[in-house]
């Protein structure tokens, strides 16, 4: 599946936030990653994430079954190419 996740994390946990959500997404921009997961791997990152936040955080995502009906538009500089690692 396709997700986008955004976050609004205390900045004491912000950094092991990122850091976690960097080992399963592509980071696109502050407190924004997006990418495919499998189910598998999703279910991973929502239990890890659950034992970082703390009840003051908040983490949205956004899931997309299938990106045929998916479309970017980027305006400015962006931050962090994702497209497809060889």
């Amino acid at each position: 599946m396709f997700v986008i996740l955004v976050y609004d994390i205390h900045v004491k946990r912000v950094a092991k936030v990122l850091k976690k959500c960097r080992q399963y997404l592509n980071w696109v921009q502050n407190s924004v990653f997006e990418g495919e997961i499998s189910d598998g791997n999703y279910k991973k990152l929502m239990i890890e994430l659950n034992h970082i936040i703390k009840e003051q955080d908040s983490v949205i995502i956004y899931n997309m079954r299938t990106t045929r009906y998916y479309s970017r538009t980027i305006l400015g500089v962006e931050r962090c190419e994702t497209g497809n690692i060889l």
